[in-house]
C-alpha cells in the first residue's frame, strides 16, 4: 500500500484542545486572563525547558496541558469491514475568469467509502493553578458542559461520515498533591480524564462520473425491419465502404467515401474521420460538432476538452485536446498527446536497431544525395527501378554501379557503400509503427501502405469526448 496519512487522530486531539481553549480566570485585581492550552504532559524535560533550566523559576500558571494516555480498538462498535458506501456528488460549475460559482451543473463524482475502524481514545487534561481560586474558576467553566458528554466535529466535509463524535468526562482527580502538602512546588495540578469514540478511515475512491455516450448492441435495420446482428460488429465491418452483416474481407484505405449504410444506420450513430490534426463527424453527411458537444455533461472548453479514439487494430487509445473550428464547425482541430501514441516498432538495419526514419521521399522526384550518409533511412513513396531494368537512376545507384530495386512503401538504408532494403512492404503483414524524425509525425503500416498513425475512420463505439479535459 502506498503511503497514506490524513492526520485523523491529530484532528481529534486538535478539536479537544480547542474545546478547552478560551476559558478566562480573574485575578485579585479583577483582570481577566485567558488560560493557555498546550499539548503534552509535564515531563521532567518539558518542565526544565519551561523553567529556562533554572531551579529558581516555576512553570507559569494557570495553564492547561492535554495529552493522550490510551488508544485501543473498540470491538463493541466493529461492523462489516467489507461494506462500501457509494455517494454521488455534483459540483456547481465554476467560472475561472469571473472567480465565482454559476447556477449550472459542473463536475460529477462518485465517492466510494470503506467501513472505518472504531477506536477509543483516552486523553488527560492537566489543569495547573497557583491557588485554589484559580482551580475553582477553571473547573466550574469546564464541567458545566459535560452532562456527561459534549459533541465535537473534526471536519466540515459533509461526505465524511466519521466527522461527528462525542467527548465523555470519565474522571476528575482533584489534586496531584498529597497530604500533608509539601513545600517543593506552588503549582497544583488537577486532572480531567476524557474518552472519545473515534473512527480511523481508509482512503476513499473518487471517480468522476460521465454520461453514457456510446452503446454497442444489436441494431435495428430500418431498411429491412429486422435485427441485423452483423451490423453490431464494428470490428468486422470497420474497413468496408458497404458494410453488410457477417465477416468482411475487403479492407480499404482510410479516407474513402463512407456510405450511409455504415456511417449511420440510425441517426444517433456517428463516427469520426481523422485526417492529420483535424477530426470530422460523419453521419448522413458532415455533422456539426456542436450538436454532439451539447449532449455531453459539462461545458466545452477550447484547448482543454479532450477526445479519445480507439484503434481496433491494437485496442490502443490515443487522445488529444480539441478546439472547434469557428469557420467550419463540422471540423475540430486536435492537439495530439503524443505520449498516448502506440510505441514505435524496432527495425533492424546495417547501423543497428532503430524505431525511426530520417525522411520520406518520392524517388521519382527527389535526389537523396544531400542526406546520403551512413545510417540514413528513407521511406519510399514510389518504386525505384525494377528487375527488368537495364539502367538504374543515378541518384539511387550503389558505389559498385549496381542499382537499387525497391517498391513503394519500402524502407531503405544507406550503409556507406550501397542501399539496403530493411523493411520489405511486400512481405511484412504485421502492423508497424515508426516516427519520421524530420517532421516528428508517427506513421502506421497496415494493409500494405503507410498512413499517419492517427488517421482513419473511428466508427461508433471507438471514440468519445470529455468536456472536462
Amino acid at each position: 500500500m502506498q503511503h497514506f496519512y490524513d492526520a485523523q487522530i491529530r484532528r481529534y486531539i486538535t478539536q479537544m484542545i480547542r474545546m478547552l481553549s478560551n476559558f478566562p480566570v480573574k485575578d485579585g485585581n479583577g483582570n481577566l486572563k485567558q488560560v493557555p492550552v498546550m499539548y503534552g504532559d509535564l515531563t521532567r524535560q518539558v518542565a526544565q525547558i519551561i523553567r529556562d533550566n533554572s531551579e529558581n523559576k516555576l512553570p507559569s500558571a494557570p495553564r492547561i496541558s492535554l495529552y493522550v494516555t490510551g488508544l485501543e480498538m473498540d470491538r463493541d462498535r466493529l461492523q462489516d469491514p467489507s461494506f462500501v458506501r457509494k455517494q454521488n456528488v455534483i459540483e456547481r460549475n465554476y467560472d475561472e475568469d469571473g472567480q465565482q460559482y454559476l447556477n449550472t451543473q459542473g463536475k460529477n463524482y462518485t465517492v466510494e467509502k470503506m467501513m472505518p475502524t472504531p477506536y477509543k481514545l483516552t486523553v488527560n487534561a492537566d489543569i495547573w493553578s497557583s491557588n485554589t481560586d484559580q482551580k475553582l474558576q477553571i473547573l466550574e467553566q469546564i464541567l458545566i458542559y459535560f452532562d456527561p458528554s459534549l459533541e465535537i466535529q473534526t471536519t466540515d466535509n459533509y461526505i465524511d461520515w466519521a466527522s461527528l463524535t462525542i467527548v465523555n468526562l470519565e474522571n476528575v482527580n482533584w489534586s496531584n498533591r498529597s497530604v500533608p502538602v509539601g513545600v517543593d512546588s506552588e503549582i497544583d495540578v488537577a486532572t480531567l480524564t476524557f474518552s472519545t469514540p473515534i473512527y480511523i478511515s481508509p482512503p476513499v475512491k473518487v471517480k468522476r462520473m460521465g454520461a453514457i455516450t456510446n452503446i454497442i448492441t444489436s441494431i435495428f435495420d430500418e431498411r429491412t425491419g429486422d435485427i441485423d446482428l452483423g451490423l453490431a460488429q464494428p470490428e468486422l465491418n470497420r474497413y468496408d465502404d458497404f458494410a453488410e452483416g457477417g465477416r468482411t474481407t475487403d479492407r480499404h484505405k482510410a479516407g474513402t467515401t463512407v456510405s450511409d449504410i455504415q456511417a449511420n444506420v440510425n441517426d444517433g450513430m456517428l463516427g469520426v474521420y481523422v485526417e492529420g490534426d483535424t477530426g470530422q463527424l460523419y453521419g448522413k453527411g458532415a455533422v456539426n460538432w456542436r450538436s454532439a458537444i451539447d449532449k455531453q455533461p459539462g461545458t466545452y472548453q477550447a484547448g482543454i476538452s479532450r477526445i479519445f479514439l480507439t484503434d481496433l487494430d491494437n485496442d490502443s487509445t490515443i487522445t488529444g485536446t480539441f478546439t472547434v473550428n469557428e469557420l467550419n464547425e463540422t471540423l475540430i482541430l486536435i492537439d495530439w498527446d503524443t505520449d498516448s501514441f502506440p510505441d514505435d516498432d524496432i527495425i533492424t538495419g546495417p547501423s543497428g536497431d532503430r524505431t525511426s526514419i530520417d525522411a520520406i521521399i518520392d524517388p521519382t522526384r527527389s535526389n537523396p544525395a544531400s542526406i546520403k550518409t551512413a545510417g540514413t533511412r528513407i521511406l519510399l513513396l514510389e518504386n525505384v527501378s525494377s528487375d527488368e531494368a537495364t539502367e538504374y537512376p543515378e541518384a539511387w545507384q550503389n558505389n559498385d554501379g549496381s542499382g537499387l530495386i525497391a517498391n513503394a512503401n519500402d524502407i531503405v538504408e544507406w550503409d556507406g557503400t550501397k542501399w539496403v532494403i530493411i523493411f520489405d512492404s511486400q512481405s511484412v503483414t504485421a502492423t508497424t509503427y515508426i516516427t519520421n524524425l524530420t517532421t516528428g509525425k508517427q506513421y502506421k503500416f497496415a494493409n500494405g501502405e503507410w498512413l499517419l498513425s492517427v488517421e482513419g475512420e473511428y466508427p461508433v463505439g471507438t471514440w468519445r469526448i470529455d468536456l472536462y479535459g
